[in-house]
């Protein structure tokens, strides 16, 4: 989007990409949908970039969420709104996002050259001047945009390499963290419940019991631990607190909807219908199948007793381990398994109107490279497009 910007606004453009073609992360993103922008307001936009969304309001305004639209549409790419307000192309094919852009690069007479890995910002008398190769070639520039993407899914091209490059001219680079990404348990019996997938549970973050955050939605259950969409959504704060030496662990509710009387009544009357069953045929209206076992086993409950011998005592035990499922969290997967990096280049080093360094002239940067990080829901893309053009832009007038 930079290179597409800086086009449209009269520079002469060349992309230099170190992988052996463009878009290989948009080609994963929305799990090869490609989630492209949300339709929200400016201000759902930033309170869903809980990494220094603030920073982003220029930008926004600049290129918003139908401005982004409007580009795909204009290189045939025709858009539609899911659950939440997230914008999908109508195909379902993230590969027609990155055809979509390779047709603008080539309209705009915009140079490509893949295969090409850039090993550091050139600057003379302080400002950026070109860009060097890692096999020694020099490219002259009179701006250079650094979108090298965060630390995340290394094998798309994003392994960090700006933050060295950034670092190396003097700017500060905050501490990079995973966000949006799944979450270990110390837990063994988790890999019992692998693959399953709940909808409408509450999950809750508790550091040194204390709660921090609470989300409610879908979440999955993995052979390490816990991913899907609240749990992704809650990482950024596991991710904070571990890092403060905190334990961490999170609580799902199984059932948030029903107070806990409610769940009462509820579990006696399924008690009433399964009166001549043993416990562990008796909740499978109230619970998925996978669950049964385990939450009877940590409600220490026999999962032969007969339903008629349970107690009221057990019943709350029962309730407890329904409501509060808890498990603890070790460590979030590594930062490559991440969907978003948190942390990178300073945001108070950048001119959020033209994201133009403030310690070097001609250099801008764009993308997941700065410190900016959001929620799933298109806002991380929207963030890197509206970023993108803003850089292009200025770039492109610098000269």
């Amino acid at each position: 989007m930079a290179a597409v910007s800086a086009a449209e606004h009269g520079a002469s453009v060349t992309i230099l990409e170190k992988m052996p073609g463009i878009g290989r992360k948009l080609l994963i993103t929305g799990k090869g949908r490609c989630n492209i922008t949300n339709i929200g307001d400016t201000q759902t936009l930033i309170k869903n970039m809980p990494g220094n969304g603030a920073f982003l309001y220029s930008a926004f305004h600049a290129f918003d969420n139908q401005q982004v639209i409007d580009f795909f549409t204009r290189w045939e790419v025709l858009t539609k709104v899911e659950r939440g307000g997230r914008v999908f192309p109508v195909s379902d094919q993230a590969k027609d996002v990155v055809k979509a852009f390779s047709k603008a690069l080539e309209h705009l007479r915009v140079s490509v050259l893949t295969g090409h890995s850039v090993a550091s910002v050139e600057v003379e008398n302080g400002r950026a001047v070109g860009v060097l190769t890692k096999n020694g070639n020099a490219y002259p520039a009179d701006a250079v945009i650094l979108t090298t993407g965060g630390a995340s899914y290394p094998g798309t091209g994003s392994s960090g390499d700006g933050y060295a490059m950034a670092q190396k001219l003097g700017h500060t680079i905050t501490p990079i963290h995973p966000s949006l990404v799944p979450l270990e348990v110390a837990e063994e019996w988790i890999a019992d419940l692998q693959g399953l997938s709940l909808k409408n549970v509450s999950a809750q973050v508790l550091a040194n019991g204390e709660k921090i955050a609470e989300e409610f939605g879908e979440m999955l259950f993995t052979h390490y631990g816990l991913s899907g969409p609240i749990i992704l959504t809650l990482s950024k704060k596991v991710a904070e607190q571990l890092n403060q030496k905190k334990e961490v662990s999170i609580a799902i509710n199984l059932k948030p909807a029903l107070a806990r009387e409610t769940l009462d009544r509820r579990i006696q009357r399924d008690f009433e219908k399964f009166i001549r069953k043993q416990i562990k045929n008796s909740l499978h209206e109230l619970l998925p199948a996978k669950l049964i076992e385990t939450v009877i086993d940590l409600a220490f409950l026999d999962p032969e007793k007969p339903i008629h011998q349970v107690t009221k005592m057990e019943r709350s035990r029962l309730i407890d381990v329904i409501t509060g499922l808890t498990l603890t969290i070790t460590r979030t997967r590594p930062v490559s398994e991440a969907i978003v990096t948190s942390g990178g280049v300073h945001i108070k080093e950048i001119d959020p109107k033209t994201m133009e360094s403030k310690l070097i002239t001609d250099l801008f940067f764009a993308g997941e490279v700065i410190d900016i990080d959001g929620f799933t829901g298109g806002f991380n893309l929207q963030a890197a497009f509206s970023t993108g053009y803003v850089a292009g832009r200025h770039a492109a007038q610098n000269f």
